[in-house]
């Protein structure tokens, strides 16, 4: 069979944090009762003129300064014209050929390997309204309700260059952007509620091939999982239409999460299709050096830098201080329980290990997350200080997910203090050692494993008190 190269490209839609629409003064807050937050301007009444919200630009500037763009000084928006139920007035407010940020980068880490994923460009544009299906998907539906309260949400479109070769390298791409957005505050990037989400553009060609595929474009892909199967799926309809002498079709493609598969929708228009033209009711955005460099003076430290300061400071290796930083909130309880902890990475091991698995256990975020930085940090300094041994302080850990008590008040009301009394630790020893007379003449005999089997019959009859490295310290000392 033929070898194939995957070729991949996202357009990411965001939804920026405004309190109100990009051309209106209609409130951009979610769930609220269907066709509640319209007015003339954002339903396109005749005679309805749009006025552009300031703080769309700014944070437009913000994100692409954060992906290392260029602003463009001069831009301008642009009427995209198109036939669809969610676009009431049959177009949309975009920019076309005079973008605001043109270039940049995100740049990515899959199985070890960096890699630089170029970005286009980045504009403005308003949302659509959102279609209520009937069905699970639009193309099992037999009729659909249109809800125009997202109707002129202020939207970026940041638009990668083809450069993703694998859907691992998709989800890495959009990971490391839903962080960014998440830092700068530009996005609530609550992909559940579609502020953001993206289409992916996908195609395959023969290995040693100078030009693209032909693409099929996914839409409205609003979670990484989704992204990723979408992607694999798509590969692997391409590869089999080839490998039996078919032709791909360019079209726009729905993914059916519940099937696994995706499904046509329509053939794809191109550019020149939607009849670009200036919009004759905005002025052009001119921006100075003044504008720029006061948006410059709000970015926060990005996650990159983040993770650098991370491993500098406190000798995270590159992984953990990669997972800490992936979202604002988990990096900011990091940075709070480090002021009192003992111990930083002992401090990242608890938030990648248990704590991070009793969140997915119960399908929370860290902002979620009941146990406070310090308290963390509190039960990382009682194991440091030899007051828990690590399995009791999981015990105590158990106990603070409850109700988010103090660490050392749970130890003293549970009676978990670690035994390190040198006096009753010998006691046990000697004990355990003149019971087991075996596996002492096994340890003498060079079977290593035997400590491990006493020491197991120490922490037995000390309910698990006992401090372990004095233990296994005593026994040594006594056995030779």
């Amino acid at each position: 069979m033929t070898k194939y190269i995957t070729v991949i490209g996202l357009e990411v839609h965001a939804e920026l944090k405004t309190k109100t629409k990009a051309f209106c003064s209609c409130s951009t807050e979610f769930g609220s009762t269907p066709n509640t937050h319209v007015c003339p301007v954002c339903l396109g009444m005749p005679g309805a003129l749009p006025v552009l919200n300031k703080q769309v630009v700014d944070f437009a500037i913000k994100a692409g300064l954060a992906l290392n763009c260029d602003i463009q000084k001069f831009n301008k928006f642009d009427r995209k014209n198109y036939f669809y139920p969610d676009l009431s007035k049959n177009y949309q407010i975009s920019q076309f050929d005079k973008p605001i940020c043109l270039g940049g980068h995100i740049d990515i880490v899959v199985d070890g390997e960096h890699k630089r994923i170029g970005v286009t460009r980045i504009h403005m544009e308003e949302d659509a309204g959102k279609l209520n299906h009937s069905g699970a998907t639009i193309s099992t539906s037999d009729s659909s309700a249109v809800d125009y309260n997202r109707a002129g949400v202020p939207l970026i479109e940041i638009v990668s260059e083809p450069d993703m070769r694998s859907a691992a390298e998709a989800r890495a791409y959009m990971e490391n952007l839903k962080a960014i957005l998440e830092y700068t505050d530009v996005c609530d990037c609550k992909m559940q509620e579609g502020s953001l989400r993206c289409d992916a553009n996908i195609s395959i060609m023969p290995e040693g091939a100078k030009e693209f595929g032909t693409r099929a474009e996914i839409k409205n892909l609003n979670s990484f999982r989704a992204l990723e199967r979408a992607i694999n799926y798509e590969v692997e309809r391409q590869k089999e239409i080839l490998e039996d002498g078919g032709h791909v079709v360019q079209e726009t493609r729905t993914w059916d999460e519940g099937n696994g598969v995706t499904l046509s929708m329509r053939s794809k228009e191109e550019a020149h299709d939607y009849r670009y033209f200036p919009e004759p009711d905005l002025v052009p955005v001119q921006l100075d050096d003044a504008w720029i460099e006061r948006i410059r003076a709000t970015m926060p430290e990005l996650p990159a830098q983040r993770q650098a300061r991370l491993m500098a400071e406190h000798g995270l290796p590159e992984y953990d201080a990669s997972q800490i930083v992936s979202t604002k909130a988990m990096a900011e309880y990091f940075d709070e329980a480090v002021k009192t902890a003992k111990d930083s990475k002992a401090v990242a091991n608890w938030l990648l290990g248990d704590v991070s698995a009793y969140m997915n256990n119960e399908g929370i975020t860290i902002s979620e997350f009941k146990v406070a930085p310090a308290h963390l940090a509190e039960l990382v300094n009682l194991i440091k200080d030899g007051v828990l041994s690590s399995k009791l302080a999981k015990k105590v850990f158990a106990e603070m997910i409850k109700n988010d008590e103090a660490p050392k008040a749970l130890v003293k009301k549970l009676g978990l203090e670690q035994v390190s009394d040198e006096g009753a630790i010998l006691k046990l020893v000697e004990e355990t050692l003149a019971e087991n007379p075996q596996s002492v003449a096994d340890y003498k005999a060079g079977k290593d494993k035997a400590i491990g089997f006493l020491v197991g019959q120490i922490m037995k009859k000390s309910r698990g008190k006992a401090n372990p490295g004095m233990v296994t310290k005593m026994l040594k000392e006594k056995m030779s």
